[in-house]
């Protein structure tokens, strides 16, 4: 006979097929992602303003947009940086990887750009990135509802002492969303220092050309003006319009962008050719 017609025996076998198949992809893959062997030492557990941050950026859905995780391929890696490792997410709970990008990813947003970017990116998102279709969220300069901050962090095990639950007086949701965001990426080691490889003996091809200064303008507007004004006056980063700097030394900080949050790098985004058109508008707006 064959076993279709055991109908008990055909049950216990197919059960204990189902309970080997979940083991080996479920039970084990969780092992392995917890042992502490794997733990990366820099990562830290959130602080409470980072928690509370955290819940609101679940609360306002923003994982359905954004997602937490770079896959290693070279598309992701070349855009955002190294490869997400499983011990970065040691105090995710839940984890926010997601599945959909309909923004940009920000497993490494954290210290790319100055708290004052994130605030008025919240606000106003197309003010920073015009294309932008990011809702705005100027609604969240509301006061932090802190009322059960410490119960979270003991549910967690996350330390914390009582001076930082009291810091968080005053807090709005919008401080602590950008304390969330600062967080991410930012506790590994992953930055590259520099580009070494165009940053040898600097000469502008542009020095002195007004041909490109309608270009150098336009691609000052497009990725430079959202931090520094239209007119270089300064905003979220400094004044630009006293700007005396060697071009090479300008060159430098635009492509390589300046580390910790000081200004992000417009190399890959800009190229070789581009950010000397940008630098040579700059000058030429210096010396006016």
């Amino acid at each position: 006979m064959t076993i279709e017609k055991k109908p008990i025996i055909f049950l216990l076998l197919a059960t204990a097929t189902i309970l080997v198949g979940t083991v080996v992809t479920m039970v084990l893959p969780f092992r392995w992602i917890n042992d502490p062997k794997l733990a990366i030492a820099s990562v830290k557990p959130y602080t409470p303003l980072q928690l509370e941050g955290r819940d609101i950026y679940i609360r306002e859905g923003c994982n359905n947009c954004h997602t937490q995780t770079v896959r290693p391929l070279l598309s992701d890696t070349e855009r955002y940086g190294e490869y997400s490792k499983s011990g970065e997410f040691a105090y995710d709970q839940p984890f926010l990887w997601g599945s959909r990008r309909n923004g940009p990813d920000v497993a490494r947003i954290g210290g790319k750009y100055p708290d004052a970017w994130h605030v008025k990116h919240m606000k106003d998102p197309r003010s920073m990135v015009p294309r932008s279709n990011m809702p705005a969220y100027k609604f969240l300069e509301q006061p932090l509802d802190t009322s059960l901050t410490e119960r979270k962090m003991k549910a967690l095990n996350f330390p914390y002492t009582q001076a930082q639950i009291a810091e968080l007086s005053g807090k709005t949701e919008l401080d602590a969303m950008v304390a969330y965001l600062q967080k991410l990426g930012n506790d590994i080691p992953w930055r590259k220092t520099g580009k070494a490889e165009v940053l040898g003996e600097l000469k502008n091809p542009f020095q002195d050309n007004a041909a490109v200064l309608p270009e150098g303008k336009k691609l000052y507007l497009e990725h430079c003006a959202q931090c520094h004004g239209k007119d270089l006056e300064g905003e979220v980063g400094p004044s630009l319009k006293d700007l005396d700097k060697p071009d090479a030394v300008v060159f430098g900080i635009v492509y390589s962008g300046i580390p910790a949050g000081s200004m992000p790098a417009f190399g890959d985004s800009l190229g070789k050719e581009r950010t000397w058109k940008v630098v040579t508008f700059l000058k030429s707006e210096h010396r006016r």
